[in-house]
Formats: structure tokens, C-alpha cells, sequence
């Protein structure tokens, strides 16, 4: 699900973390099956917004923390959801990096009962959780292969498949 973009630590590098990046992209969908790992679901397109917090530049070597935005639609009729949390990118030298997120989702799900493929989620609030790794392709823009999963931790009863998906986004800096 996601873009993601860092570039090496410099002041004109800070200069350019700033501001909104807008990714979007394509996942497949549920790709954790009770019968097995399903990478050819392609079916979701996910839109995410990441806005900058200028504070924490001085910190810009240890990553940029950046709140977000998004929403995973599933164009199959299956679950779909909208989420919000923290960004953490890190630079892996000038041209790669790696982002993990965290937040919650809300979703359209079913709670309980689901009939397969659909999943039961438990609760109507999720934890979502992200994972990136990406390439920088110019300063302002960047392709990464990101999996994202939503789940209720065990907190809402036994209902708690979570839902798995991995994709391609690409990701554009303003």
C-alpha cells in the first residue's frame, strides 16, 4: 500500500522533507488466506496523504516522524478502510529507504460471522500498521513495495482474522 521518500541527511534535503507528500497505489488484497498466501488479489487502490513537522528537522538523521492520512478501497467488494497515524522514514543512504507506521483504521467490514473471503474483524476501530521500503527517483518523487495490516490485537474477542495487504505505491513531495 504506499510511497514512501527520504533523502540524505542535508540541509537542502531538509528543505525538501518538508510539506505535504501525497502516494497512492495498488495492493493485493487479503493476501493472508486461511488457504494460503494470495498475491495475485489485486484489487485495492490505496490513497495516503503525509504532512510535515517542521520541529523535528533539527532530528532529520534519525528519520522524519510525519503524521498521515489514508484509505485502502478494496474495488472488489470486500473490506475497505480509512486510517490515520505517525510516519517514521529513515534514509538507507541517498537513494533507498524504509518507513514503518503505525495508527488506527476504521473500517466496512463484518464484525462477526463473515462468509469467506470476507473476514470478521471484531471491531468496527482497528490498529493499522504499515511497513515500506522504497527508492527515491527524483528529490520529490519515490516508488516503494509496502504491506499494511489492520487488526484489534485480541482486544474486541476471538473475531480477529486482520487483514493483510501488499502492494506498489508511488509517492510525490509539494
Amino acid at each position: 500500500m504506499l510511497l514512501l521518500s527520504v533523502s540524505v541527511a542535508t540541509p537542502a534535503s531538509a528543505q525538501a522533507l518538508g510539506g505535504l507528500e501525497l502516494r497512492g497505489g495498488i495492493y493485493g488484497h487479503s493476501v493472508d488466506g486461511a488457504d494460503g498466501v494470495h498475491l495475485n488479489r489485486i484489487e485495492d487502490v490505496n490513497f495516503e496523504a503525509l504532512f510535515s513537522l517542521p520541529q523535528l528537522d533539527s532530528f532529520i538523521w534519525l528519520g522524519q516522524v510525519r503524521p498521515h492520512v489514508g484509505a485502502t478501497i478494496n474495488m472488489g467488494g470486500r473490506e475497505s478502510m480509512a486510517y490515520a497515524g505517525l510516519s517514521w522514514t529513515v534514509p538507507l543512504g541517498s537513494t533507498f529507504f524504509v518507513e514503518g507506521a503505525f495508527g488506527g483504521a476504521i473500517h466496512n467490514g463484518e464484525l462477526h460471522n463473515a462468509v469467506d473471503p470476507m473476514r470478521s474483524l471484531g471491531c468496527p476501530v482497528l490498529f493499522h500498521e504499515s511497513v515500506s521500503l522504497g527508492a527515491n527517483l527524483t528529490n520529490n518523487a519515490s516508488i516503494m513495495v509496502t504491506a499494511e495490516h489492520a487488526s484489534h490485537a485480541g482486544l474486541c474477542g476471538p473475531d480477529n482474522r486482520g487483514l493483510t495487504n501488499v502492494g506498489v505505491r508511488l509517492g510525490f513531495k509539494f
